[in-house]
């Protein structure tokens, strides 16, 4: 039997949110680890921490990535001013002094075809990747399921055929993480229902690969768009839902609506990297309808 998993995304959601929550809601760290070493992928490490988000305990899952496969945050440079890179990584390395025992080095000399700073990769690439990848059937199944979401939100985004897209930001090393380690993640715990009632977004501008973007940003629009995922606006200027987020509501949802009644049973508080004015903090909960719910 199955788990139900309720996502509260009033901070937005991202893929290295989702992982950590799920992390903190008690998916196996080792399991974890052992699925994202075994892709043919370099140039990175992992740090696994806890982080105070307003008052806030929370988990932190983080991909460090080298200065060959850096894959920077545009949006926050764009926002917060270059520095916030440098402000970022600082944090990170005050974190991980306290959390020596969850950081994981990742610094394996593979020649993989799949190596270079900056591939723009595609579709065929991202099923070779994750197909050599030591997963359960159903956690390649839907890490594949992630992906092709992103891929076909990016095909209608610059009107090219599905397997022709080459998405720099889907491609990037840190993105494949978090698709696959939330993907491990969630067959890890058993999760056979999902219930996002609502995605909240903020608004304004944005920079990426290819200029200034409104928010939400086109691959955003176009998944829920196209998965009829219930959206909110706030009045905060800032993206707080990413395309790697978005995609993962898209694949995992299976109700918008909560029961009447439920007991939670745990609860996972996963840590974004975003400093807005609203805490950068993804809840999950694995809840249970009440008997009265249920008959």
């Amino acid at each position: 039997m199955g788990n139900s998993l309720y996502l509260e995304c009033y901070s937005g959601i991202s893929g290295d949110m989702m992982v950590a929550s799920l992390l903190d809601l008690g998916a196996d760290q080792k399991i974890l680890l052992e699925a994202v070493n075994s892709l043919p992928l370099q140039g990175y490490r992992i740090e696994i921490s806890r982080v105070m988000k307003a008052g806030i305990d929370a988990c932190d899952f983080n991909v460090i990535l080298d200065k060959d496969h850096d894959n920077h945050d545009h949006d926050m440079e764009y926002l917060h001013g270059k520095d916030h890179q440098q402000n970022q990584n600082q944090n990170s390395n005050q974190n991980s002094n306290h959390n020596q025992n969850s950081n994981h080095d990742h610094t394996h000399n593979h020649d993989q075809m799949y190596d270079h700073p900056h591939e723009h990769r595609g579709m065929h690439e991202i099923r070779e990747i994750i197909e050599q990848g030591k997963l359960t059937e159903e956690a390649k199944k839907l890490a594949l399921r992630i992906f092709t979401i992103l891929a076909a939100a990016e095909s209608k985004a610059h009107n090219r055929p599905l397997e022709e897209v080459h998405f720099h930001e889907v491609g990037a090393v840190d993105s494949i993480i978090d698709i696959v380690a939330a993907a491990v993640c969630l067959d890890n715990l058993h999760i056979n229902e999902v219930i996002v009632p609502k995605l909240y977004e903020g608004h304004g501008m944005v920079r990426c690969q290819h200029g200034l973007l409104p928010v939400p940003v086109p691959a955003v629009v176009n998944i829920i768009q196209a998965h009829n995922l219930n959206l909110q606006l706030m009045e905060m200027e800032g993206e707080f839902i990413t395309p790697t987020g978005a995609a993962i509501v898209a694949a995992i949802k299976t109700l918008d609506i909560l029961p009447s009644e439920f007991h939670i049973r745990k609860i996972g508080i996963g840590a974004g990297k975003r400093k807005y004015e609203r805490p950068s903090i993804l809840r999950a909960m694995i809840i249970e309808s009440t008997f009265r719910d249920r008959i």
